[in-house]
């Protein structure tokens, strides 16, 4: 076993999970968790948790996860979690760039949230699930992958829950100040039933990078004043929870990558262009970031973490979206780049995101994505000497 490589998070489902899966996706009757409404699924679920945690093992993880296999998407299970939101079907899906990199490529539409009463993290079926995790992974140690807060403040501050008659938050301001307190309520119940690591996902760093041009941010109209304020305020929100998380004993960890759906992904932006923002001011104690193929600019980025050595950084080399074995030059060449510039000792190496953010998962098999675990382990092993 070796602790420098790690997983994002996310594991394919297998097939009598996504029997489950696909049927919750077309319903717009039911809500979160959705177990009174299929027979077998609980069931279903944790028996596969328990399987994929013992295959995990078996693969000499360090640090175990469900798999993310209770997910439907990445982020959205999260909030229908939280008290006060509502799911329903949205006329259209998330739009990511397809394989020839400029057609459009639409998601699942079961995305929609309604936010209805007080935002509340109390009682989150998150926590009943990170329970069952423990217990099977036994000594092993663990962690939990959500959506960062800034995140989702970003989706729901750009969606009509805000102001209005029948408004829950009349501004943005109250809807921050809600959605922070309900982050603070669950973090706290993690950490009181034995939580270690949380790590916060996100995927809108990029779009405050001026070379995405898949951004809405970027053109001679937009007032870029405004937008570097936009980034603070996701970088402050982020680091209230941050620090209270801290507070109660907790690590916090992230990861970041510019979207992964069926293998594809939502854009561009290098690390260049962010690093004074996202990389040197929020407060993690690691950072998985995503730098499988040239969008992620120079590795120089990390320059900006010189000064904060308890940091860690974890350097998503290899890739999650193909079902081939990366090749491992450049995995060492840029490991032997980035050691110039950080100690050896703070790296680490993973694939650029998860196997399966949304539970469809990308376009590889279970025995090609074990294949590309142990290649990382493989690398890391040899690299570290470990």
């Amino acid at each position: 076993m070796t602790d420098k490589f790690q997983i994002v998070g996310s594991l394919l489902r297998p097939e009598e999970l996504l029997k489950y899966k696909t049927q919750i996706e077309h319903r717009d009757d039911i809500q979160y968790p959705f177990y009174e409404n299929f027979e077998g699924y609980a069931e279903c679920e944790t028996e596969a948790i328990k399987q994929v945690v013992k295959k995990e093992i078996e693969h000499n993880l360090s640090v175990i996860t469900d798999g993310e296999f209770s997910k439907s998407m990445w982020h959205l299970d999260f909030v229908w979690g939280f008290g006060g939101v509502e799911r329903y079907i949205a006329d259209h899906g998330y739009f990511f760039r397809d394989v020839d990199g400029t057609s459009k490529y639409e998601t699942r539409k079961d995305i929609g949230l309604r936010i209805t009463g007080k935002l509340s993290g109390k009682n989150h079926h998150f926590i009943k699930l990170f329970k069952q995790l423990q217990d099977t992974a036994g000594d092993q140690q663990t962690k939990l992958c959500v959506p960062s807060p800034s995140h989702i403040f970003g989706e729901l501050s750009w969606s009509d829950n805000i102001g209005g008659t029948d408004a829950v938050y009349q501004n943005k301001q109250e809807l921050k100040a809600g959605l922070v307190s309900a982050y603070k309520e669950f973090v706290e119940e993690f950490a009181a039933v034995g939580g270690k690591i949380l790590q916060f996902d996100d995927c809108l760093w990029e779009l405050f990078a001026d070379d995405n041009p898949n951004s809405p941010f970027t053109g001679e109209h937009i007032n870029q004043a405004e937008v570097q304020g936009l980034a603070t305020e996701f970088i402050d929100i982020n680091n209230t929870v941050i620090d209270f998380g801290h507070s109660l004993g907790l690590k916090i960890w992230t990861h970041n990558c510019r979207g992964n759906y069926d293998s594809r992904n939502m854009g561009g932006g290098s690390y260049a262009k962010i690093a004074n923002l996202f990389l040197k001011q929020l407060k993690y104690d690691r950072f998985f970031l995503e730098w499988d193929d040239d969008r992620a600019g120079s590795i120089e980025a990390l320059e900006v973490f010189k000064d904060r050595p308890e940091t860690e950084i974890v350097l998503g080399l290899l890739s999650s979206k193909t079902n081939t074995l990366d090749d491992e030059a450049r995995v060492i060449r840029l490991l032997d780049e980035a050691s110039k510039i950080i100690d050896k000792d703070r790296l680490l190496l993973s694939h650029q995101c998860g196997f399966a953010s949304c539970d469809g998962g990308n376009e590889l098999s279970e025995a090609e994505q074990w294949a590309k675990i142990d290649q990382g382990q493989q690398i890391a092993k040899q690299y570290w000497n470990n």
